[in-house]
């Protein structure tokens, strides 16, 4: 099983944002404990705050089996990476580290959720391993 996993914009800042919302945790932290947890599955892990490396990275994706992607503040305006979506076969689960529909009325809409497989939003870090295990099941 290979996953890419890809943050987007201000992800890169986890452990020290808005730590009452996302937590103490860095993501690299995170991700050690999801590569110890999951040995058998080859995790790829990319951050990045620029929309054209998500697409990029979204467009070249056929090697793996699924991409676990939390876009960040593009997933509110980003027309872009839901064509991106659409144009790849690789499933797509988008997460969400806080409960979208419980914060401010513009993070209540997603641009990408409809093309994606799936839609993961308020637990915390662990949406990332809810998203893994999916595509383990399938």
């Amino acid at each position: 099983m290979k996953v890419l996993i890809i943050n987007g914009v201000n992800l890169g800042r986890l452990g020290t944002r808005e730590i009452d919302i996302y937590g103490h945790a860095t993501f690299e932290e995170y991700l050690q404990q999801l590569k110890q947890k999951f040995p058998d599955c080859y995790i790829n892990y990319i951050q990045t705050d620029k929309l054209e490396e998500i697409v990029n990275q979204i467009h070249n994706s056929a090697q793996y089996d699924g991409i676990i992607i939390n876009p960040g503040a593009f997933t509110h305006t980003s027309i872009i990476l839901a064509d991106a979506v659409k144009s790849v076969t690789t499933p797509v689960i988008e997460v969400h580290i806080s409960n979208l529909f419980g914060r401010e009325q513009y993070r209540k809409s997603s641009c990408l959720s409809g093309c994606c497989q799936g839609f993961i939003s308020g637990f915390g870090l662990q949406g990332y391993e809810l998203a893994l295990r999916s595509f383990i099941k399938n």
